[in-house]
């Protein structure tokens, strides 16, 4: 049944939905979590040092931590396979161009998948640069997230591809969460508007919210 369900174009659709929310779920709670940097470093430390001992004694040192990694690992992959995927079969089914032209889509739908590659991307660099060090341009310091974070957002190609890609993230968001909705069922003739209009504040909240943080070290507010 499994695998009849993600053959099928609508499996894949409602997989790229539940895999969505998952994430715009975690994003919700990181760009909290992120702004708790304008309290200073003993307060952003603090927060990272508690998300590695969340559960315990129950569950060991950073147990919650990488199930929850695990869990966005497999929704990431999980909305991305579906994305190319349903990509494919949307030109298979339509080779050769229309006859007549089709009516302009915005901004958000046509950049849809070149926004999830962006975001790709992205967290690829993102992982590298403060959470490996891999890429990190200051001295990275490990168990030192705010002095991290402060030396990223001091350079100037740090600050450009966080801004960018938080404006494909706003983008995505704004019409990925109208058309999950609609593949899930809650959407409606009656409820478009409210819907699109939260999608819309949710959209623009996470982007302002995201970037504060590189607006804030760039103002020298955080510094």
């Amino acid at each position: 049944m499994a695998r009849t369900v993600w053959r099928s174009t609508v499996g894949k659709k409602a997989v790229m939905a539940v895999s969505g929310l998952i994430m715009l779920l975690y994003l919700v709670a990181h760009m909290i979590g992120n702004l708790k940097i304008y309290f200073g470093a003993g307060e952003f430390n603090h927060y990272a040092h508690w998300l590695r001992t969340v559960g315990e004694p129950f569950m060991h040192y950073e147990w919650t931590l990488w199930l929850i990694r695990v869990v966005l690992v497999v929704a990431v992959v999980a909305h991305a396979v579906s994305a190319y995927q349903l990509s494919r079969r949307d030109i298979r089914a339509r080779p050769a161009k229309y006859v007549h032209a089709r009516p302009r889509a915005s901004y958000a739908t046509r950049t849809m998948r070149w926004g999830g590659i962006i975001l790709g991307l992205f967290i690829v660099w993102h992982l590298l640069d403060l959470t490996t060090g891999t890429v990190h341009s200051g001295g990275f310091q490990e168990g030192h997230p705010y002095q991290n974070v402060v030396d990223t957002f001091s350079t100037w190609y740090g600050n450009v591809i966080y801004i960018v890609a938080m404006l494909a993230l706003g983008l995505h968001i704004r019409h990925g969460l109208w058309s999950a909705a609609q593949t899930l069922g809650v959407g409606s003739r009656a409820r478009d508007r409210a819907l699109k209009t939260v999608a819309d504040v949710l959209a623009v909240l996470l982007t302002a919210g995201f970037i504060a943080v590189p607006v804030g070290v760039m103002t020298g507010v955080v510094s």
